[in-house]
């Protein structure tokens, strides 16, 4: 109950303290709602439009889901790759770099010319694009930082490059790589929601944020956001989830050493 109060009970208030003002300012002040909609009225929205906001965080978290989980096998096996030759860790790096350079509201566009509209191939790529570079670096720079004597026990027992960097190496970089998962979870959903704004597909989060606002229905535009806002933070948690599950073996085991 201790932990209860110190983690979660300040947010907690300070976003029940936050919403209260925010209706008393709209309210009183009389904004009107294309700047700024009431809680009360995007809550409302929220019930009214709740199966189709329902149906389109489904179809922008999938395809979220599916760049998440191809942008970070890319990542990882880029990684292992990079730290085991490196010449490929030059290459790698700089496209890398040149990927992370990119902004996601020039190449959305691109990837719908280059692919059919038709489908939702060019928004999960442009989730996985986004993923690649943070779950690359984390990794890699986890993979680097296996204390020398580890690897060089595994290598006086004749083990292989891969062996090594199986047994000693990824385990030792998983911290790392969960660094990596927790920037790259949200920004998986940020650009399957942006890459929805250049056309496609109509049946994501993106596309019901523009079309609502281009009706001027505000609040539900803002229901929307609302739904977006929840989705990244279950990607979030998720990996905050499976973090958790990945070191209580490790944990359990020292303490029963």
């Amino acid at each position: 109950m201790t932990a209860f109060l110190r983690n979660w009970l300040p947010p907690l208030v300070f976003g029940a303290g936050l919403l209260a003002l925010w209706q008393v300012l709209t309210v009183v002040a009389g904004v009107p709602s294309f700047l700024l909609p009431a809680p009360t009225a995007i809550a409302t929205a929220f019930g009214d439009n709740r199966t189709a906001i329902v149906a389109a965080a489904v179809a922008t978290g999938m395809n979220a889901l599916i760049g998440l989980l191809l942008g970070s096998v890319l990542g990882i096996a880029a990684a292992i790759v990079a730290v085991r030759f490196r010449v490929v860790d030059g290459v790698l790096g700089a496209l890398a770099a040149g990927a992370a350079a990119v902004p996601i509201v020039a190449l959305a566009p691109l990837l719908n010319s280059m692919y059919s509209t038709t489908t939702d191939l060019p928004r999960r790529l442009v989730a996985a694009i986004v993923v690649f570079f943070p779950v690359f670096v984390s990794t890699a720079k986890g993979l680097r930082q296996v204390p020398r004597v580890h690897a060089d026990l595994m290598t006086a027992y004749a083990a292989t490059g891969w062996q090594i960097t199986r047994t000693v190496r990824l385990p030792a970089a998983l911290p790392h790589l969960f660094t990596g998962l927790r920037i790259a979870a949200p920004g998986a959903v940020i650009a399957a929601i942006i890459a929805e704004y250049f056309g496609g597909l109509q049946h994501g989060l993106g596309s019901r944020i523009t079309s609502a606002a281009a009706n001027t229905a505000y609040p539900r535009a803002w229901a929307y956001v609302t739904a977006a806002m929840v989705l990244g933070l279950v990607f979030l948690a998720a990996v905050l989830l499976l973090e958790q599950l990945a070191r209580r073996p490790r944990t359990t085991l020292w303490r029963s050493k």
